[in-house]
């Protein structure tokens, strides 16, 4: 079973690839504004490399390097324990976020991609906006990713909360395992939200539930 440092490192990993990727949208968007008129030529594929690029940076660079990466790294060691609350869920936490992102990958290659905006508003993410596949691929990763944040925040939350060690009371407790704990808590608050507007967006395409 790894331990959290195995856990973190595989989270860097995961996070530097997807930057990698950001980068090269980031690159095509730059290149797209750099002179007047179309050099893609595609306004749709335009479109679609700016929803990825944010997609990307935000789901599995940020959130997966700033909460997984530093925080399975530094929190454990800052709180004098040996591994996190619950080392298995920290471990899936982690495994489910490549599947989150192949999904992703699938939505930008499924008849066009989706070219709406990593918003995902209405109309454009709706069945007139956006009639095929992609965008159901990208509400399904978008819920494997939420899945994957609760659980982390759920392990983060329990570890910073539950497991100071004898000499760390309270308010002796680093900040950084502060922030992240409190970052956790707010995750927990705002995830099963986004999967709600997610789902009511999935029926909505797919049950005419409007």
């Amino acid at each position: 079973q790894p331990n959290h440092k195995d856990i973190g490192s595989l989270y860097f990993i995961l996070s530097l690839w997807a930057g990698l990727v950001g980068t090269g949208f980031s690159v095509l968007i730059r290149l797209e504004l750099s002179a007047p008129g179309s050099v893609l030529g595609d306004y749709q594929l335009y479109n679609l490399i700016v929803t990825t690029h944010g997609l990307i940076m935000i789901f599995f660079l940020v959130m997966p390097m700033m909460m997984g990466g530093f925080g399975n790294w530094l929190v454990p060691m800052m709180l004098s324990l040996p591994d996190m609350g619950f080392p298995r869920l920290n471990n899936v936490s982690f495994w489910v976020l490549p599947i989150s992102m192949a999904l992703l990958f699938c939505s930008a290659f499924s008849e066009g991609g989706f070219g709406g905006g990593w918003t995902l508003y209405p109309p454009l993410s709706s069945i007139m906006g956006h009639s095929g596949p992609a965008m159901d691929f990208l509400i399904l990763s978008l819920h494997i990713g939420g899945a994957s944040s609760i659980m982390a925040s759920i392990n983060f939350y329990s570890t910073w909360g539950n497991m100071r060690a004898g000499c760390h009371q309270f308010y002796r407790v680093p900040l950084f395992c502060t922030s992240i704990g409190v970052t956790s808590f707010l995750l927990i608050l705002a995830m099963p939200v986004l999967a709600g507007a997610l789902t009511m967006l999935l029926t909505d395409r797919n049950f005419n539930t409007s």
